[in-house]
């Protein structure tokens, strides 16, 4: 006899730009869903978050949550390796101990973006920071727990939520006459709700024993089509302007030497998705697409596309 219960869906964190993308994507799946956030979620103390997974026993747990601050991770490493390093593994052997299956998000700077050509999950990693460091032990710590696992590694995460380069280039474009942004570091802008999407499809396959040969193991999970920084910039500032927003800044492509940080990103980090195609079956549209879409909830539909009334 086949149970009638629905199965449970358990995603660390509530307020992230995938998190929240999430949300409204498992509202419309036939699943039960729970949702751990702060005060009562706190990546920095895994143990009270492992008890809670082993006493509701999901089917699957999406590990969403993240210290994302890339340039102040410089400066606390510790706190970065405690919520990106150490929580995954802890996340990971609390499912070991129910059964369920991890999904957990990494990113493209665990690479050193020397390559010139897009990508694999195989290729060697050499972080450059703090963060992209503290997300590759956190992969680590996932793989060595001994679950059943999905790392899928995403890149240049944007959304109508949060704090997120689109929203901030919006602000400056309105505020500013000219922008000056990176042209010489290149990747793909990948949109939260299509990230949502592929993380629901993919547990509610697990949930369900659908769940392919060679499942288990890294995955990329990012946008097709690649550009820069200034690409990017200068095709939010075009939408911004399709909509009736304007004027918007123009937008100066410069280099990385003229706009230093403390953390050093990858010049090339753009993944090849093939991997996951192939797998399970999902690939994303065009960064153009996810970018159309999230400004359409931001400032609105393209005049061209708003009907005369």
């Amino acid at each position: 006899m086949v149970s009638s219960q629905k199965p449970m869906i358990m995603v660390t964190g509530r307020e992230g730009q995938v998190a929240r993308a999430l949300a409204r994507r498992l509202s419309d799946i036939d699943c039960e869903t729970v949702f751990l956030a702060r005060p009562a979620f706190d990546l920095q103390m895994p143990d009270a978050i492992a008890t809670e997974i082993r006493a509701r026993r999901p089917a699957v747990v999406i590990s969403a949550a993240a210290y994302t601050a890339v340039d102040k991770a410089e400066d606390e490493s510790d706190i970065a390796f405690a919520v990106n390093g150490t929580a995954p593994g802890v996340i990971a052997r609390a499912a070991v101990d129910i059964g369920a299956t991890v999904l957990h998000l990494s990113t493209d700077y665990v690479f050193d973006g020397t390559a010139r050509t897009a990508y694999v999950e195989t290729d060697p990693v050499a972080p450059l920071g703090v963060y992209g460091a503290s997300k590759l032990a956190g992969e680590r710590a996932v793989a060595a727990s001994g679950a059943r696992h999905v790392i899928l590694r995403t890149a240049w995460v944007c959304s109508p939520d949060g704090h997120n380069f689109v929203k901030t280039m919006l602000r400056f474009g309105a505020e500013r006459p000219t922008l000056r942004v990176v042209d010489d570091q290149r990747g793909a802008p990948t949109f939260a709700d299509d990230i949502a999407t592929a993380l629901a499809t993919i547990a509610m396959r697990v949930a369900k024993g659908d769940v392919p040969s060679n499942a288990n193991g890294i995955f990329h999970l990012a946008s097709a089509g690649e550009t820069t920084w200034c690409g990017f910039a200068r095709a939010i500032m075009a939408g911004a302007t399709a909509r009736g927003r304007a004027p918007m800044a123009a937008v100066e492509a410069i280099t990385t030497a003229d706009y230093p940080t403390k953390a050093q990103r990858p010049a090339y980090s753009k993944l090849d998705c093939t991997k996951l195609a192939t797998t399970w079956d999902i690939t994303l549209p065009d960064w153009h697409d996810g970018l159309d879409r999230c400004l359409d909830v931001l400032v609105g539909p393209k005049l061209s596309d708003r009907s005369c009334t």
